[in-house]
């Protein structure tokens, strides 16, 4: 079973590279450096393990809770998971050459941090969803 600390720091360092990366992407030389792109793969990273580890340890438990309100709060966050997943594919195919571990980014640099910056901020809100809603509910339920 995962515990609150580990996916605190998880979401902690998914706020850090997200705001190191914000700051990295403006500019446009050091969008292809090896760092950078680097830095970029391994938050994709971090997102999916993060993702996938509320999704399996904790939205799971809530489904199965008498509670409707449980219940949905556990369906929102896994259709939010969904929606997560396929923003970042999306994101990945148009901007990531995973073959070459490079970015696409060519000379559309304005619209590669308006889609970053856009990224970053739904992930950035999810993680203050789950600290503030999700996690008090699994508490709750748990010692309830």
């Amino acid at each position: 079973m995962v515990t609150y600390e580990e996916l605190n720091t998880q979401n902690h360092n998914i706020t850090e590279l997200s705001n190191v990366l914000s700051y990295l992407i403006k500019d446009r030389s050091l969008c292809d450096s090896d760092t950078c792109c680097n830095l970029l793969y391994n938050y994709m990273d971090h997102v999916n393990e993060h993702i996938h580890k509320v999704d399996a340890n904790l939205s799971a438990n809530l489904l199965r809770h008498s509670s409707s309100n449980v219940n949905n709060t556990a369906k929102n966050f896994m259709s939010g998971s969904l929606e997560i997943r396929r923003i970042m594919n999306r994101y990945v195919r148009k901007w990531c050459d995973k073959k070459h571990h490079d970015l696409r980014i060519g000379g559309e640099h304005e619209a590669f941090i308006k889609e970053t910056d856009e990224m970053f901020e739904m992930i950035l809100t999810r993680i203050q969803d789950e600290t503030e809603h999700l996690y008090p509910m699994i508490r709750k339920v748990s010692n309830g």
